[in-house]
């Protein structure tokens, strides 16, 4: 074991040497020094921290030492999440628990952007023990083969918020890093200048590692693409979900803080990607987000909109063949560290309101939808409330909508990375009354998985919670 981690930290230190060369040759990565705190879990449970420390001199090219406070769980969420989860997960719930209380362990995927060059992030990745999640095309070949061409034009103006600034309280963002590309744009160059760009094929290339090696971050420089996003893979899984193909209408219902819009446009070149957000703070936000990694080419396909997304299918009825419900929820992970006993007790008490928002703007995806589209919803919560039962809620009220398995398509390929729970027999969730969607020869089984599937963080597969269910809309 000693030997195994003694390869481990050489290989952090041939990581940070790499990155740094590179920095200091192209000048395409942050020049600032860069730091993280590395913890590797072992098959035996040891923990190993490895802190790459501060050298004294301003010349210094030695990773400087960051101190991170430790982070507090708050004991109310805690007893409230043992006390309901305890009974949703069984078994599961041990290991998830643990996850949760050490963020050391959580591990970070590392999504490209196809829009920048990201050749030199690629060969970094994959040296330093990084593997695609997704198989995929070599880059250099994905740059070469006929690209799509986009054209240039004006951003679209947002419709007026309707709703107070309460009204999203979703999952915080996860950290969100990218920059330019051949087939895009060269740093520093103004993209306006620019009448027409071709862009490679899309292609969702996604690294992760196995242990909790978190990749530095890209500042936000003007002007410049981002060449990555990090972020919990397990948000990935409801864009595959979605299936987005080229020249479709799609909706992000709940956009902010942009990072499933991002992956939805790795994934293919849509018609329109509308981005709704609400709330002005989270707005700002997520335009931010689609600026430091989208070229001002793609602005008429990818618009921001400001409506109360209970209201949006009412408003854009039938308009889009995709639609993306990310939606407010009690999010575990950053739930759990409340920054105070009275943030934890509101948000408890939000707890209770929250399956009824997330009802609402599920019909109105619904609604959304044309007739043979489909809806993907999503949670980073493992309350059942707030998944199962609200899928069977709507599914109750609107007999035009159909839920379909994503266990084959989704849970199996992928169980080498996530950690799925089963179904839950007694998930506490409503009595549906459609007979096509009753459990049949005593297949719970079966009736669970086609209202949704649920990643639980495990050790070695810290990824989630994230919940995702699709429906689709009969012709």
């Amino acid at each position: 074991m000693e030997n195994r981690m003694s390869k481990y930290m050489l290989s952090v230190h041939q990581f940070y040497r790499t990155w740094r060369n590179i920095s200091l040759k192209t000048q395409k990565l942050t020049p600032t020094p860069l730091w993280w705190l590395c913890s590797c879990c072992c098959h035996t449970g040891t923990e190993v921290r490895l802190q790459l420390n501060q050298q004294k001199g301003p010349n210094s090219n030695q990773v400087p030492k960051r101190r991170k406070k430790e982070k507090s769980s708050c004991q109310q969420v805690l007893d409230l999440f043992d006390h309901q989860y305890s009974q949703e997960l069984g078994d599961l719930w041990p290991p998830a628990r643990a996850v949760l209380l050490d963020p050391s362990s959580w591990q970070y995927g590392v999504m490209l952007n196809r829009f920048s060059t990201v050749t030199d992030i690629t060969q970094i990745l994959q040296s330093q023990g990084f593997s695609s999640l997704l198989p995929q095309t070599d880059v250099s070949t994905l740059l070469c083969n006929g690209p799509s061409t986009v054209s240039n034009s004006k951003h679209q103006a947002g419709k007026d918020s309707l709703l107070p600034p309460h009204y999203i309280s979703k999952c915080p963002p996860n950290d969100s890093h990218l920059q330019p590309d051949s087939m895009s744009h060269a740093p520093g160059q103004d993209f306006q200048s620019e009448p027409s760009l071709t862009f490679p094929r899309p292609s969702l290339q996604c690294y992760i590692h196995p242990y909790p090696l978190r990749f530095p971050s890209q500042a936000h420089r003007p002007g410049q693409l981002k060449q990555y996003y990090l972020l919990n893979v397990a948000s990935l899984l409801p864009v595959l979900a979605l299936q987005v193909k080229d020249g479709e209408k799609v909706l992000d219902l709940c956009s902010a803080p942009g990072g499933k819009a991002l992956a939805i446009m790795q994934c293919a070149n849509p018609a329109l990607l509308c981005c709704n957000e609400p709330d002005p703070h989270r707005r700002n936000w997520l335009g931010k987000t689609l600026e430091s990694f989208l070229p001002r080419s793609l602005n008429s396909r990818v618009i921001v909109s400001a409506q109360d997304g209970r209201c949006f299918g009412q408003s854009e009825a039938g308009t889009y063949d995709k639609v993306l419900v990310d939606a407010p929820c009690s999010n575990d992970r950053s739930w759990l560290y409340s920054c105070s006993s009275q943030q934890g007790e509101k948000r408890l008490k939000d707890r209770a309101w929250l399956p009824a928002l997330q009802a609402q703007l599920l019909r109105s995806a619904l609604s959304a939808v044309c007739p043979g589209g489909v809806v993907v919803y999503s949670t980073c919560t493992l309350s059942s409330s707030e998944n199962y039962s609200v899928v069977e809620r709507v599914l109750n009220d609107c007999p035009e909508a159909e839920p379909e398995d994503l266990w084959e398509e989704i849970a199996v390929p992928f169980s080498k990375y996530f950690a799925f729970s089963p179904a839950h027999p007694g998930h506490g969730g409503e009595t549906l009354h459609k007979p096509s969607l009753q459990p049949q020869n005593g297949n719970v089984s079966s009736y669970h998985h086609r209202l949704g599937i649920l990643v639980v963080p495990h050790r070695g597969k810290t990824w989630g919670p994230m919940f995702l269910s699709r429906i689709r809309r009969r012709k």
